[in-house]
């Protein structure tokens, strides 16, 4: 069940933010299933966690809901300790885990309209909320039969409607979009980006690298129990890798040629795509592409196009949860799944 609240905490998200976690430890027996985490989510914004399975990011979304406790460590959500304000805590937020939980013997509209009440909606509002939710999850069709007749992805959407019905001031999605069609994952992240932009704050666990790069602005990744990188996507994938420079030649018969001038000139790492038609070079630093470019220019070869990228996702993540944990400085959380 979603608990939500729009009452304002007086005392307010501490240093402007809405989540903030320091030192949190859970054991299950021998297990650390988290290990020293600590964590911050600006309010109003998006913080995406990754991390593989069994790394910890469901373990901390249950004990920032209070839905277990923390061995060690303490944890503030919208200003309330998750240990000595429980009840106050859950009024301010909405959860959305991984398996959908609705009522089956309810309609779709009955179980929003329900929540709604609970959460202290007049029956106007209630209605109001729940017809518009219906509709912005492609459900208005289904909405009078019990939920026990919708399919997987279905009763998936209403779970994440019924989560949203209240406008939480922080919502936890524990990778929310798991099974449903790319459709209906847009539908899902529209509705994200218009709560933040209500001023909603947002702990998005995914697996989806994707939906990470739509949605959060800025990552933790969390290993072992353990936060092991953190930051914005663009500062995460320069920490992980220079530019890829790429050239695409006038005449794709000279890329060998322009690889060997390259190498000439002393810059390592260019490769040749013959069926793209393009050169590859990993640029150490900014200043090498001005180098790249001058030799090629110099020794007169025809340059149709030129254009840099970053390191994709996916390859942020593989590099970043390659590396030992040990060795890494903590600055993301990464969390075993319970």
């Amino acid at each position: 069940m979603t608990r939500i609240d729009n009452t304002p905490n007086e005392r307010g998200p501490r240093s402007g933010n809405a989540v903030e976690v320091r030192g949190i430890v859970k054991h299950y027996g021998e297990t650390r299933a988290l290990d020293g985490v600590d964590l911050s989510v600006r309010q109003g914004t998006v913080l995406g966690v990754l991390g593989p399975n069994g790394a910890g990011k469901t373990t901390l979304v249950r004990i920032l809901s209070t839905l277990i406790k923390p061995d060690a460590g303490t944890a503030h959500v919208g200003g309330y300790d998750v240990l000595r304000q429980p009840r106050q805590l859950r009024r301010t937020i909405g959860l959305t885990g991984q398996y959908a939980s609705v009522d089956e013997l309810l309609s779709g509209y009955e179980n929003l309209y329900l929540i709604g009440r609970l959460l202290d909606l007049s029956g106007r509002e209630a209605k109001a909320r729940a017809t518009e939710l219906l509709e912005r999850f492609s459900l208005t069709e289904a909405a009078g039969r019990p939920a026990k007749t919708y399919s997987g992805g279905m009763r998936r959407r209403l779970d994440l409607a019924a989560s949203m019905i209240g406008r939480p001031r922080v919502l936890y999605l524990d990778e929310p979009t798991t099974g449903l069609d790319p459709r209906t994952r847009n539908e899902v992240w529209d509705e994200v980006q218009r709560m933040v932009a209500d001023g909603s704050t947002v702990l998005l666990t995914t697996q989806y690298m994707e939906e990470a790069e739509q949605l959060a602005h800025e990552l933790t990744v969390i290993d072992k129990g353990r936060v092991i990188a953190n930051g914005g996507i663009d500062e995460l994938k320069s920490q992980v890798g220079g530019q890829t420079l790429h050239v695409t030649p006038v005449q794709a018969a000279e890329l060998p040629e322009m690889a060997h001038c390259l190498h000439q000139a002393g810059i390592t790492g260019a490769t040749v795509s013959t069926d793209a038609g393009v050169l590859t070079v990993q640029l150490a630093d900014d200043g090498q592409l001005t180098t790249v470019v001058g030799v090629l220019g110099t020794r007169g070869f025809g340059i149709a196009a030129i254009d840099t990228k970053l390191p994709s996702l996916d390859e942020v993540f593989l590099t970043i949860t390659a590396k030992p944990a040990a060795a890494t400085a903590p600055t993301l959380v990464k969390e075993p799944v319970a």
